[in-house]
Protein backbone atom coordinates (compact mmCIF):
# COMPACT_ATOMS: atom_id res chain seq x y z
CA UNK A 1 0.00 0.00 0.00
CA UNK A 2 2.07 3.27 -1.23
CA UNK A 3 1.95 6.55 0.96
CA UNK A 4 -0.76 9.06 -0.23
CA UNK A 5 0.56 11.59 2.09
CA UNK A 6 4.09 11.70 4.61
CA UNK A 7 4.55 13.91 7.48
CA UNK A 8 8.69 14.10 7.70
CA UNK A 9 9.88 15.24 10.57
CA UNK A 10 7.49 18.25 11.14
CA UNK A 11 7.80 20.96 13.78
CA UNK A 12 5.13 23.12 14.50
CA UNK A 13 5.82 25.80 17.54
CA UNK A 14 3.98 28.27 19.20
CA UNK A 15 5.95 31.86 20.40
CA UNK A 16 4.64 33.56 23.26
CA UNK A 17 6.45 35.85 25.73
CA UNK A 18 6.29 32.95 28.30
CA UNK A 19 8.33 30.85 25.37
CA UNK A 20 8.64 28.23 22.65
CA UNK A 21 5.94 25.43 22.89
CA UNK A 22 6.72 22.91 20.47
CA UNK A 23 3.48 21.33 20.41
CA UNK A 24 4.69 19.42 17.07
CA UNK A 25 8.21 18.39 17.46
CA UNK A 26 10.18 16.39 14.67
CA UNK A 27 6.38 14.49 13.81
CA UNK A 28 6.60 11.36 10.85
CA UNK A 29 4.33 9.40 10.05
CA UNK A 30 2.69 8.46 6.56
CA UNK A 31 -0.88 7.24 5.05
CA UNK A 32 -1.25 4.72 2.63
CA UNK A 33 -3.96 4.65 0.42
CA UNK A 34 -8.13 3.64 1.32
CA UNK A 35 -6.09 3.20 5.20
CA UNK A 36 -7.48 4.60 8.37
CA UNK A 37 -4.55 6.06 10.54
CA UNK A 38 -5.54 6.70 14.12
CA UNK A 39 -3.33 9.61 15.80
CA UNK A 40 -4.38 9.15 19.70
CA UNK A 41 -3.17 10.76 22.61
CA UNK A 42 -3.79 12.68 25.33
CA UNK A 43 -4.93 16.06 24.92
CA UNK A 44 -3.04 18.29 24.52
CA UNK A 45 -0.22 16.30 23.19
CA UNK A 46 0.37 17.62 19.05
CA UNK A 47 -2.53 15.53 17.52
CA UNK A 48 -5.02 18.49 16.47
CA UNK A 49 -1.63 20.92 15.50
CA UNK A 50 -0.34 17.80 13.55
CA UNK A 51 -4.10 17.33 11.65
CA UNK A 52 -3.96 21.62 11.22
CA UNK A 53 0.01 21.68 9.90
CA UNK A 54 -1.23 19.35 7.31
CA UNK A 55 -4.10 22.02 6.25
CA UNK A 56 -1.62 24.86 6.65
CA UNK A 57 -4.23 26.29 8.61
CA UNK A 58 -2.03 27.12 12.29
CA UNK A 59 -2.77 30.38 13.11
CA UNK A 60 -0.07 32.92 14.89
CA UNK A 61 1.53 32.43 17.14
CA UNK A 62 1.57 29.31 15.98
CA UNK A 63 4.60 28.33 12.78
CA UNK A 64 5.56 25.78 10.89
CA UNK A 65 9.30 25.96 11.57
CA UNK A 66 10.43 22.58 9.54
CA UNK A 67 9.96 19.71 8.17
CA UNK A 68 7.78 18.35 4.84
CA UNK A 69 4.49 16.91 4.08
CA UNK A 70 4.43 15.46 0.72
CA UNK A 71 0.80 14.81 -0.70
CA UNK A 72 1.35 12.37 -3.92
CA UNK A 73 5.47 13.32 -3.36
CA UNK A 74 4.21 17.50 -3.59
CA UNK A 75 5.39 19.18 -0.70
CA UNK A 76 2.13 21.26 0.93
CA UNK A 77 4.66 23.37 2.51
CA UNK A 78 6.08 24.99 -0.56
CA UNK A 79 2.94 25.66 -2.37
CA UNK A 80 1.75 28.97 -2.70
CA UNK A 81 -0.96 30.06 -0.82
CA UNK A 82 -3.65 29.96 -3.88
CA UNK A 83 -2.48 26.56 -5.01
CA UNK A 84 -3.12 25.22 -1.29
CA UNK A 85 -6.64 26.81 -1.38
CA UNK A 86 -7.54 24.88 -4.24
CA UNK A 87 -6.45 21.61 -2.28
CA UNK A 88 -7.64 22.39 0.75
CA UNK A 89 -11.28 21.50 0.44
CA UNK A 90 -11.31 19.58 -2.44
CA UNK A 91 -8.82 16.98 -2.24
CA UNK A 92 -7.63 17.55 1.16
CA UNK A 93 -10.62 17.86 3.33
CA UNK A 94 -10.94 18.02 6.96
CA UNK A 95 -14.37 17.20 9.74
CA UNK A 96 -13.37 19.65 12.58
CA UNK A 97 -13.96 19.05 16.30
CA UNK A 98 -17.06 21.03 17.33
CA UNK A 99 -19.79 20.76 14.13
CA UNK A 100 -21.75 24.03 16.06
CA UNK A 101 -18.77 26.24 15.48
CA UNK A 102 -18.19 24.91 11.92
CA UNK A 103 -21.09 26.16 10.38
CA UNK A 104 -22.05 29.69 9.64
CA UNK A 105 -25.31 30.19 11.77
CA UNK A 106 -26.88 32.96 9.39
CA UNK A 107 -26.60 30.47 6.11
CA UNK A 108 -28.41 27.36 5.46
CA UNK A 109 -26.54 24.31 5.72
CA UNK A 110 -27.28 22.86 2.55
CA UNK A 111 -25.91 26.51 0.91
CA UNK A 112 -22.90 26.20 2.98
CA UNK A 113 -22.10 22.60 1.32
CA UNK A 114 -23.14 23.89 -2.30
CA UNK A 115 -20.61 27.10 -1.85
CA UNK A 116 -17.77 24.80 -1.12
CA UNK A 117 -18.38 23.38 -4.24
CA UNK A 118 -19.00 26.20 -6.33
CA UNK A 119 -15.62 27.60 -5.35
CA UNK A 120 -13.32 24.35 -6.32
CA UNK A 121 -15.78 23.05 -9.39
CA UNK A 122 -17.43 24.75 -12.54
CA UNK A 123 -20.88 23.67 -11.89
CA UNK A 124 -24.11 25.22 -11.98
CA UNK A 125 -25.91 26.11 -8.58
CA UNK A 126 -28.60 23.57 -9.68
CA UNK A 127 -25.72 20.96 -9.85
CA UNK A 128 -23.87 21.77 -6.87
CA UNK A 129 -27.61 21.62 -5.46
CA UNK A 130 -28.34 18.02 -6.54
CA UNK A 131 -24.67 16.94 -5.51
CA UNK A 132 -25.49 17.99 -1.73
CA UNK A 133 -28.51 16.29 -1.71
CA UNK A 134 -27.24 13.40 -2.84
CA UNK A 135 -24.78 13.61 0.09
CA UNK A 136 -27.24 14.23 2.33
CA UNK A 137 -28.34 10.93 1.80
CA UNK A 138 -25.55 8.69 1.79
CA UNK A 139 -24.70 10.25 4.98
CA UNK A 140 -28.02 9.24 6.16
CA UNK A 141 -30.07 12.64 6.62
CA UNK A 142 -33.68 11.86 5.94
CA UNK A 143 -35.58 14.24 4.15
CA UNK A 144 -32.81 16.38 2.47
CA UNK A 145 -34.77 18.88 0.70
CA UNK A 146 -35.93 19.94 3.52
CA UNK A 147 -33.43 19.94 5.95
CA UNK A 148 -30.95 21.51 2.74
CA UNK A 149 -33.15 24.95 3.64
CA UNK A 150 -32.88 24.56 7.50
CA UNK A 151 -30.11 26.47 9.64
CA UNK A 152 -27.06 24.77 11.84
CA UNK A 153 -29.44 25.84 15.18
CA UNK A 154 -32.23 22.95 13.52
CA UNK A 155 -29.84 19.99 13.49
CA UNK A 156 -29.30 17.75 16.48
CA UNK A 157 -25.47 17.49 17.46
CA UNK A 158 -25.32 13.91 15.62
CA UNK A 159 -27.15 15.15 12.17
CA UNK A 160 -24.99 18.27 12.18
CA UNK A 161 -21.80 15.71 12.53
CA UNK A 162 -22.96 14.01 9.27
CA UNK A 163 -23.66 17.55 7.58
CA UNK A 164 -19.68 18.16 8.49
CA UNK A 165 -19.16 14.59 6.90
CA UNK A 166 -21.42 15.74 4.03
CA UNK A 167 -19.02 19.14 3.56
CA UNK A 168 -16.01 17.18 3.67
CA UNK A 169 -16.84 15.19 1.06
CA UNK A 170 -18.49 17.18 -1.25
CA UNK A 171 -15.66 17.77 -3.70
CA UNK A 172 -14.65 13.67 -3.80
CA UNK A 173 -11.02 14.13 -1.36
CA UNK A 174 -8.67 11.75 -1.57
CA UNK A 175 -7.57 12.96 1.96
CA UNK A 176 -9.55 13.28 4.63
CA UNK A 177 -8.92 14.45 7.97
CA UNK A 178 -11.50 13.67 10.66
CA UNK A 179 -10.26 15.70 14.41
CA UNK A 180 -12.13 14.28 16.87
CA UNK A 181 -15.21 13.59 15.21
CA UNK A 182 -17.13 11.63 17.38
CA UNK A 183 -16.02 13.52 21.06
CA UNK A 184 -19.39 15.43 21.57
CA UNK A 185 -21.91 12.99 20.62
CA UNK A 186 -23.54 10.35 23.22
CA UNK A 187 -22.89 6.77 22.26
CA UNK A 188 -25.49 5.61 19.85
CA UNK A 189 -24.64 8.55 17.29
CA UNK A 190 -20.81 7.93 17.51
CA UNK A 191 -21.44 4.05 16.87
CA UNK A 192 -23.45 5.70 13.74
CA UNK A 193 -20.59 7.75 12.75
CA UNK A 194 -18.00 5.44 12.94
CA UNK A 195 -19.79 3.28 10.47
CA UNK A 196 -20.19 6.14 8.62
CA UNK A 197 -16.70 6.95 8.18
CA UNK A 198 -15.41 3.08 7.69
CA UNK A 199 -18.50 2.90 5.11
CA UNK A 200 -17.33 5.99 3.54
CA UNK A 201 -13.64 4.61 2.67
CA UNK A 202 -14.93 1.67 1.31
CA UNK A 203 -17.41 3.48 -1.03
CA UNK A 204 -14.99 6.52 -2.01
CA UNK A 205 -11.61 4.78 -1.51
CA UNK A 206 -10.39 8.11 0.47
CA UNK A 207 -7.70 7.97 2.70
CA UNK A 208 -8.61 8.94 6.52
CA UNK A 209 -6.66 10.54 9.50
CA UNK A 210 -8.55 10.10 12.69
CA UNK A 211 -7.51 11.88 15.35
CA UNK A 212 -8.94 10.93 18.65
CA UNK A 213 -7.86 10.19 22.53
CA UNK A 214 -10.00 7.44 22.77
CA UNK A 215 -8.78 3.69 22.29
CA UNK A 216 -12.25 2.27 22.02
CA UNK A 217 -12.85 4.49 18.62
CA UNK A 218 -9.39 3.36 17.43
CA UNK A 219 -10.13 -0.44 17.75
CA UNK A 220 -13.35 -0.20 16.27
CA UNK A 221 -11.90 1.83 13.12
CA UNK A 222 -8.34 2.01 12.63
CA UNK A 223 -6.04 -0.12 10.34
CA UNK A 224 -2.82 1.28 11.85
CA UNK A 225 -2.18 3.61 14.67
CA UNK A 226 0.48 5.91 15.93
CA UNK A 227 0.51 7.12 19.40
CA UNK A 228 1.45 10.52 20.22
CA UNK A 229 3.05 12.12 23.51
CA UNK A 230 3.91 15.92 24.03
CA UNK A 231 4.39 16.47 20.34
CA UNK A 232 6.26 13.28 19.07
CA UNK A 233 5.10 10.02 18.06
CA UNK A 234 6.14 6.94 20.26
CA UNK A 235 4.87 3.82 19.12
CA UNK A 236 3.20 3.19 15.28
CA UNK A 237 2.07 0.02 14.12
CA UNK A 238 -0.87 -1.91 12.51
CA UNK A 239 -3.70 -2.34 14.63
CA UNK A 240 -3.60 -5.62 16.38
CA UNK A 241 -0.20 -5.79 17.15
CA UNK A 242 -0.67 -2.53 19.15
CA UNK A 243 -3.51 -3.87 21.34
CA UNK A 244 -2.14 -6.95 21.56
CA UNK A 245 1.60 -6.19 22.62
CA UNK A 246 1.64 -2.54 23.17
CA UNK A 247 5.89 -1.88 23.43
CA UNK A 248 5.97 1.37 24.59
CA UNK A 249 5.88 2.25 28.15
CA UNK A 250 3.40 5.02 27.73
CA UNK A 251 1.19 2.77 25.21
CA UNK A 252 1.50 0.37 27.99
CA UNK A 253 -0.11 2.91 30.35
CA UNK A 254 -2.55 3.96 27.83
CA UNK A 255 -4.09 0.35 28.03
CA UNK A 256 -3.18 -0.57 31.52
CA UNK A 257 -6.18 2.70 32.31
CA UNK A 258 -9.02 2.12 30.75
CA UNK A 259 -11.48 0.67 32.39
CA UNK A 260 -12.85 -3.30 31.96
CA UNK A 261 -16.26 -4.85 32.55
CA UNK A 262 -15.04 -8.01 34.74
CA UNK A 263 -16.97 -10.02 37.45
CA UNK A 264 -14.46 -8.33 39.86
CA UNK A 265 -14.59 -4.73 40.24
CA UNK A 266 -10.43 -3.60 40.15
CA UNK A 267 -9.07 -0.06 40.66
CA UNK A 268 -7.78 1.48 37.59
CA UNK A 269 -4.21 1.93 37.06
CA UNK A 270 -3.37 5.35 36.03
CA UNK A 271 0.03 6.14 34.69
CA UNK A 272 1.72 7.68 37.51
CA UNK A 273 3.30 11.20 37.82
CA UNK A 274 1.39 14.33 35.86
CA UNK A 275 1.94 15.50 32.27
CA UNK A 276 5.17 17.99 32.45
CA UNK A 277 4.57 21.57 31.35
CA UNK A 278 5.12 22.50 27.75
CA UNK A 279 7.04 25.25 28.61
CA UNK A 280 9.65 23.40 30.03
CA UNK A 281 10.14 19.63 28.49
CA UNK A 282 12.27 17.81 30.80
CA UNK A 283 15.58 16.71 29.00
CA UNK A 284 16.34 13.25 27.25
CA UNK A 285 12.59 11.29 26.67
CA UNK A 286 9.61 13.35 27.60
CA UNK A 287 8.39 10.29 29.11
CA UNK A 288 11.08 9.72 31.65
CA UNK A 289 10.00 10.92 35.08
CA UNK A 290 6.26 9.11 34.27
CA UNK A 291 7.63 5.86 33.05
CA UNK A 292 8.78 2.84 35.37
CA UNK A 293 11.45 1.38 33.10
CA UNK A 294 13.53 4.51 32.89
CA UNK A 295 16.90 4.21 32.51
CA UNK A 296 20.20 6.69 33.02
CA UNK A 297 20.31 7.40 29.69
CA UNK A 298 16.68 8.37 29.52
CA UNK A 299 17.66 11.96 30.92
CA UNK A 300 20.51 12.14 28.97
CA UNK A 301 19.24 11.68 24.84
CA UNK A 302 15.89 11.61 23.03
CA UNK A 303 15.66 8.15 22.38
CA UNK A 304 15.77 6.42 18.84
CA UNK A 305 12.33 5.30 16.79
CA UNK A 306 13.59 1.48 15.86
CA UNK A 307 11.57 -1.22 14.30
CA UNK A 308 10.87 -4.14 16.72
CA UNK A 309 8.39 -5.94 14.69
CA UNK A 310 7.83 -5.55 11.14
CA UNK A 311 5.75 -2.22 10.45
CA UNK A 312 6.13 -1.60 14.28
CA UNK A 313 8.18 1.19 15.59
CA UNK A 314 9.14 2.53 18.60
CA UNK A 315 10.58 5.31 20.24
CA UNK A 316 12.85 4.14 23.25
CA UNK A 317 16.09 2.76 24.90
CA UNK A 318 14.70 -0.40 26.27
CA UNK A 319 14.72 -2.02 22.49
CA UNK A 320 17.97 -0.43 21.38
CA UNK A 321 19.34 -3.84 22.71
CA UNK A 322 16.59 -6.36 21.79
CA UNK A 323 15.25 -5.74 25.05
CA UNK A 324 11.25 -5.65 25.99
CA UNK A 325 9.10 -3.18 28.68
Amino acid sequence: MGALLEVRNLRTHFFSRAGVVRAVDDVSFSLGRGEILGLVGESGCGKSVSSLSIMRLVDRPGRIVAGEILFEERDLLQLAKEEMRRLRGSRLAMIFQEPTSSMNPVFTTGSQIAEAILVHERVSRKAARERVLRLMQLVGIPDPERRFRQFPHQFSGGMLQRMMVAMALACNPSVLIADEPVTALDVTIQAQILDLIKELRDRTGASILLITHDMGVVAETCDRVAVMYLGKIVETAALEPLFEAPRHPYTVGLFASIPRLEETVEWLQPIPGTVPSPLDLPAGCRFRNRCPHALPICAEAEPPTLEVAPGHRVACFLYEAGGRA
